[in-house]
């Protein structure tokens, strides 16, 4: 999820400010994954993501924003797609790195600030967010959605898994449908195409966690 850790006894953050979601725990994204499995790491794609794989959603070049170990990523590498992984946490790039090695899939992982994606210098047709616009707060999400706009060219395509604030059970940091409106939006380069209600599996949630699941369009 959002830089690259570099020296992690001196420096944690390697550099970057840490996010509000890391501030508020007092520690990086990839302490979670020094840890174990983190909650959100439940070994297979997210059934959200495969759903709209096997629809034909992903195209082109594809960006995994906040990768984590890869799961989705992969299972998108395994539809012959060029797929390219970002997070902050090295842990969990080199966990990512060994399965694609070890199922012999053809994927890239790069330490990198989703905050910053400009960096990368490429540009993608599709993006996957999968759980990491929820963790931002107010302030942080209107550079993250320019940062998103930066590697994408009009007619690209964006989905956005994310904690829902309805039901019961919910994930940490749920977002209400009217943020997501309020977030995507034409001035912002973006035109939500749809939202429907899904499951965001975790470790912790029986039968996931209330999601929502957008399609937005870069315009």
């Amino acid at each position: 999820m959002p830089g690259r850790q570099g020296d992690r006894t001196d420096d944690p953050f390697g550099g970057r400010r840490p996010t509000s979601h890391e501030r508020s725990a007092g520690r990086p994204w990839d302490a979670s994954y020094q840890d174990g499995p983190a909650p959100w790491d439940t070994g297979r794609p997210q059934p959200a993501v495969v759903r709209v794989a096997a629809e034909g959603g992903f195209t082109g070049s594809v960006l995994d924003a906040g990768c984590g170990t890869g799961e989705n990523a992969l299972h998108i590498a395994e539809l012959g797609l060029p797929v390219l992984g970002v997070d902050v946490a090295e842990t969990a790039l080199e966990t990512a790195r060994e399965k694609a090695a070890g199922r012999g899939l053809e994927a890239d992982f790069l330490a990198a600030d989703a905050l910053e994606l400009g960096k990368i210098d490429r540009s993608f047709d599709t993006v996957l967010d999968c759980g990491l616009f929820h963790t931002f707060d107010a302030e942080e999400r209107h550079p993250y959605i320019a940062s998103l706009a930066s590697v994408t060219d009009p007619g690209a395509t964006l989905y956005v898994l994310c904690f829902s604030d309805e039901g019961p059970d919910l994930g940490p940091h749920p977002l209400g449908l009217e943020e997501l409106n309020a977030a995507f939006t034409p001035t912002s380069g973006w035109s939500i195409a749809a939202v429907v209600r899904d499951r965001i599996e975790t470790r912790f949630h029986d039968h996931g966690a209330p999601a929502w699941l957008a399609t937005i369009d870069r315009v």
